[in-house]
């Protein structure tokens, strides 16, 4: 199990403080940092270079949800990875199979080529509201969107930990699941519904948890990373 840091803080400034004090050469390899919507559309491109230039060896997850035709999203798909500093990067499983093959067909000969993982049912979701939008149980359309993501030969999934251990019993033990929602010492669960500790992530077999706010809110936030990481 890894460890992804959401990047979520107000401004550029704030977000790069905040890796610079968690930077220890002793638990970057299994940090990651998640850049998403806000940080990208703010500070772009040089943003990513610039959390590369603090430690190069931490892992950059560009977390966009990509979501349109199959030909525009194999296009960002394309540029994102050529970027070559970009580790992971994820589309919406929703976007359906021709699409989710059409970007690994894309980048399939792109030397070292981002992870690519695919969104089931966002974490803010709970039953009721997934199924007034898809007219299906969560879990279910969640295993189902993932089934589709592994059949168009993308590496992994976000899902929630609560399932996580049943879509890679339905796809494969290596099939990645990257979960958000994780509040690692039973913090409060803001606006997120299905959330998790550690423990039960551990359990539901997940290959990384997703923290924003319990790290970048602490007054310590390397402390709280470096209890994270023992505890994983």
């Amino acid at each position: 199990m890894k460890l992804c840091i959401s990047l979520d803080l107000p401004t550029a400034k704030e977000n790069l403080e905040l890796v610079k004090k968690i930077n220890n050469e002793n638990i970057t390899d299994n940090v990651w940092l998640k850049v998403g919507f806000r940080s990208y559309i703010r500070d772009g491109k040089a943003f990513l270079e610039q959390l590369k230039q603090i430690n190069s060896n931490f892992k950059i997850f560009l977390d966009l949800k990509l979501y349109d035709i199959p030909n525009t999203m194999a296009d960002a798909a394309e540029e994102i990875s050529k970027f070559g500093i970009v580790d992971m990067f994820n589309v919406h499983a929703s976007a359906g199979t021709e699409a989710m093959k059409t970007v690994m067909q894309r980048i399939k000969d792109i030397p070292n080529r981002p992870l690519v993982l695919a969104v089931t049912a966002l974490t803010s979701f709970d039953n009721d509201s997934f199924k007034a939008v898809y007219n299906e149980d969560i879990n279910t359309k969640a295993t189902q969107f993932a089934i589709d993501t592994y059949i168009s030969g993308i590496d992994g999934v976000v899902c929630s930990a609560y399932e996580s251990k049943d879509i890679k019993n339905s796809t494969s033990k290596d099939f990645i699941t990257l979960c958000p929602g994780i509040r690692p010492f039973g913090e409060d669960s803001g606006d997120q519904k299905r959330v998790a500790d550690i423990n039960f992530a551990k359990e539901e077999l997940v290959d990384f948890i997703v923290v924003g706010r319990p790290i970048y809110k602490a007054n310590e936030p390397k402390e709280v990373v470096e209890k994270i990481l023992k505890q994983i």
